[in-house]
């Protein structure tokens, strides 16, 4: 963390979680060892594949939930694989957005201003995986749908309890932009309104003919953890920063206020998208 609140990322090749996942993989080879069974037969009553076991014990796959749950009581491990669950969970994320993701699992409130695709608590499985696939350098296929299901995940926000208070300011152009192409595009303007129907969460439009937009340094979220500070997250080029200083997350806070202001209100931004979805 620097002085101005930000945490900074280590390089890729010095990943703190790549320890971890060699540490649990070998509890887990240990594990299977004393039980008697090889890789392929436990794959087989966990239902996965040899490779898929051999993977995790080498600390080269992030093990799924499920994987961990069923892991602990076939090899009757008395919770000591689902002890590291959570921070299993946390590896699952690329590591600059790792602190980030510690907060929004916590969040009581989250906000967030976006101009250049859907935010990813709001996407589709189909549109995350055409936007990670879109990357450069191309991702091979085990760490796309690594990806996608990490950010599939963070949507159980949605049905946390007691629910958090959601909100979104889309820039007008991210709606129109066909990216995976218009089939995918129309499925994600669909979920677009069934997400606005949730009472917890509201889809703003920020229009493109805006005169005045508070938002020209670019995309950022705020979000508030129970019983915590606000804080801000800025995102670009897999460079991130978490800001808890008060002065400069004011700042943030005041700006998503102007921008809120400044674009259509919740219903008016559903109809749009209606109309969108009617022309698509």
């Amino acid at each position: 963390m620097t002085p101005h609140g930000r945490a900074v990322p280590p390089p890729r090749d010095q990943d703190p979680n790549a320890g971890l996942l060699r540490s649990f993989g070998r509890q887990v080879k240990l594990l299977r060892e004393r039980s008697g069974l090889t890789q392929a037969e436990l794959g087989n009553q966990l239902g996965y594949g040899e490779a898929q076991i051999a993977a995790v014990e080498q600390g080269r796959r992030i093990p799924r939930p499920e994987l961990i749950e069923k892991a602990d009581r076939v090899l009757d491990a008395g919770g000591l694989l689902l002890a590291r669950k959570d921070e299993l969970a946390l590896a699952r994320y690329p590591a600059f957005f790792r602190d980030a993701a510690r907060v929004e699992e916590e969040a009581a409130e989250f906000h967030a201003y976006a101009t250049h695709a859907i935010p990813g608590l709001l996407q589709t499985e189909e549109y995350a995986r055409a936007i990670f696939a879109m990357g450069r350098p191309r991702r091979d296929g085990s760490a796309l749908e690594q990806l996608v299901t990490a950010r599939l995940a963070r949507q159980a926000i949605f049905s946390r309890k007691p629910a958090p208070t959601l909100s979104f300011v889309l820039e007008e152009v991210v709606l129109h932009r066909p990216l995976g192409g218009s089939y995918i595009r129309r499925g994600q303007l669909e979920h677009l309104l069934l997400a606005g129907q949730n009472p917890n969460v509201e889809i703003q439009v920020l229009p493109t003919s805006v005169t005045d937009n508070a938002g020209m340094d670019g995309p950022f979220t705020l979000m508030t953890p129970n019983g915590g500070e606000q804080v801000a997250y800025v995102e670009s080029q897999e460079e991130s920063s978490l800001i808890t200083e008060r002065e400069r997350v004011r700042v943030f806070a005041l700006r998503y206020g102007i921008i809120r202001a400044q674009a259509m209100p919740p219903q008016e931004s559903l109809r749009y998208v209606e109309k969108l979805l009617g022309e698509s």
